[in-house]
């Protein structure tokens, strides 16, 4: 699905739906929740506390849907049976693509909310490439992810408080993509398909996260024995290096719409402090 190119196409309401879905899920999948990880667009402001920012700082623009991680064991040991099961008596079911096929990757709820859950996992056999589709079973099937095995070496634990989709109060501990990794899964992402929302997203964490780029930088050394963490160094060297680069004018592009000089010398100054920091942490 080809996100929106600019922030426009994004709004405060499907963030808040997102974000309820998520608590929503959580509510059925407890005992689970070890072999799963939130990744995509909702991330940010989970790892940014919306509520809480600086003075000057707007919040994430959102996600228009849920991007969950599953781990290899959770289909090696047949376990995503209890999710698929789980997830259905919760009111979800696959949904359809524009063809009216079943998209077996992503589930709709079946209610009057509008929002879907794509569910992704690791590279597991040789020859897996990213953004194809493994089939798991007739009514389940996940994206291939590169880099995804990042997201489980480096995650948090975030409390999600408020109403779920069905407008109830509940509290529940999720795990989340680290912000090392997102930067890890951003970056790849950012290669193969070049959205602006991508660059953004990546960008926004860089910035803004407790701690700055000397913080990401440490949990991405950790990640560094992985070779989608290698690879996304490159690729943000590459790609957000320069002012005229990819990836500054696609951040630039997804907030005014085209080129800013100004945004752009701050995207190459955050990336490349971060990536500063992981040279002198690796040579150190």
């Amino acid at each position: 699905m080809t996100k929106p190119t600019t922030r426009e196409g994004y709004s405060p309401a499907q963030a808040d739906l997102v974000r309820a879905t998520c608590l929503y899920v959580a509510t059925f999948l407890g005992d689970l929740r070890d072999d799963l990880v939130v990744v995509g667009g909702l991330v940010p402001s989970l790892l940014v506390d919306p509520g809480d920012l600086p003075e000057g700082v707007d919040a994430h623009v959102g996600t228009l849907d849920l991007d969950v991680g599953l781990t290899i064991a959770l289909l090696d040991e047949g376990r995503y049976r209890e999710l698929t099961e789980r997830l259905r008596s919760a009111g979800f079911e696959p949904d359809t693509n524009t063809e009216g096929k079943p998209t077996r990757q992503r589930w709709r709820f079946a209610g009057s909310a509008e929002v879907t859950i794509d569910f992704l996992i690791p590279p597991s056999h040789e020859g897996d490439r990213g953004g194809t589709i493994r089939h798991i079973e007739q009514d389940f099937a996940a994206v291939i992810a590169p880099g995804l095995d990042a997201a489980f070496q480096d995650r948090l634990l975030v409390r999600l408080e408020g109403r779920t989709l069905l407008g109830e109060k509940a509290s529940r501990e999720v795990w989340v993509c680290g912000p090392g990794a997102f930067v890890v899964l951003k970056a790849i992402a950012f290669e193969l398909r070049g959205e602006n929302k991508d660059a953004y997203d990546l960008f926004y964490v860089v910035q803004n996260v407790e701690g700055g780029p000397a913080a990401i930088a440490a949990r991405l050394r950790s990640l560094m024995e992985l070779p989608e963490a290698q690879r996304a160094v490159v690729i943000l060297e590459r790609d957000f290096g320069e002012l005229d680069a990819l990836g500054p004018r696609r951040v630039a592009r997804f907030l005014f719409g085209g080129p800013d000089d100004e945004l752009q010398a701050e995207v190459v100054a955050f990336v490349g402090e971060l990536l500063d920091a992981v040279g002198a942490g690796a040579a150190g």
